[in-house]
């Protein structure tokens, strides 16, 4: 059974300003919760395209999303291919590129991929170490760490996981893998234990965290990805559409925030009037407009529901 405690759902949906006969994107369909709640707002002419790379995913979504019949369609499709996915689909084109009137992303891994020992991505479950979103592709994390030199793997934990200790930790996984293969989440879990300061074990999260969120970002490409179809994504929507961005970690909400201000036009003018008067000039107005300013943050109660979404932050924009 694929359970899923979906965060900000109302928030989000709210954010899209979904209109009963517009197109949207969920392009992160995981356990199917935006994608209901967007499918439950249209009408006969609405349709939502909903995508997901994980096969499980999309087995549990045929089921819970086959009362909306024909509105919703499913794609197996990495959300960096984007347009693709929405050709795919049929969606209409306008200048050669399919156009759509909002797009979702909620970027947490499903609580099944955490939960169930056999995808390798939790530190709490000895498993073999695996980590991937689509069991097709090749690269797993048993890859990384047993094949990768140990400065790329030092970068990984670095760069992905922010963790502190990377160096020390992928040396030591480096000279475990010398004398034997590193093929479960448990042996690593050990390794990184044992890299990392007994006092700084005792304190904080779990001594694996950061390490397996860096691997897991590594094996998905997860911010090249992201960078790409957020670029897809602005390119797609319509005048007046929206994307809306749920993040879990400073690194995430880092390319989005950079993706959405990169856009925004200098000129505060609603779109409306045919001459700016707010003095910034229309000669190179970006194409967003945030709306709100500021990320959008889960509610108390929602935290005290859903553990997992303290981290969460929400961001929105609509195409000019």
């Amino acid at each position: 059974m694929f359970h899923h405690l979906t965060v900000l759902k109302e928030e989000a949906v709210q954010g899209l300003k979904v209109r009963p006969d517009g197109i949207y994107v969920d392009c992160t369909l995981g356990g199917a919760g935006h994608s209901a709640e967007i499918a439950s707002k249209l009408g006969p002419g609405g349709r939502l395209i909903a995508l997901d790379q994980d096969e499980t995913a999309l087995e549990n979504a045929r089921v819970k999303l086959a009362s909306f019949g024909s509105i919703v369609t499913l794609v197996k499709s990495n959300f960096r291919h984007l347009k693709q996915a929405l050709r795919t689909a049929g969606v209409p084109e306008t200048d050669g590129i399919p156009r759509v009137d909002g797009v979702l992303y909620d970027l947490g891994v499903s609580s099944p991929q955490l939960d169930e020992a056999d995808r390798g991505f939790s530190y709490n479950h000895d498993a073999e170490l695996d980590m991937r979103m689509d069991r097709d592709q090749p690269l797993t994390a048993k890859t990384i760490v047993n094949e990768w030199e140990d400065k790329e793997i030092a970068a990984i934990l670095r760069d992905y996981g922010e963790e502190k200790f990377a160096r020390s930790i992928a040396r030591a996984i480096t000279a475990a893998r010398a004398k034997a293969r590193i093929d479960t989440t448990g042996r690593l879990v050990e390794l990184i234990k044992s890299a990392i300061p007994a006092a700084t074990r005792r304190t904080g999260p779990h001594p694996a965290k950061r390490s397996f969120q860096a691997l897991r970002i590594a094996v998905n490409d997860e911010l090249g990805a992201l960078r790409d179809s957020l670029a897809e994504a602005i390119d797609v929507l319509k005048p007046g559409g929206r994307v809306a961005v749920i993040t879990f970690h400073s690194l995430e909400d880092r390319i989005c925030k950079h993706a959405f201000t990169a856009e925004v036009a200098s000129c505060t003018c609603p779109p409306d009037f045919p001459l700016c008067v707010c003095g910034a000039g229309r000669g190179e107005m970006g194409r967003l407009r945030l709306t709100p300013r500021k990320p959008i943050l889960p509610s108390e109660q929602e935290l005290a529901d859903n553990s997992r979404a303290r981290s969460a932050k929400l961001r929105i924009a609509e195409k000019i």
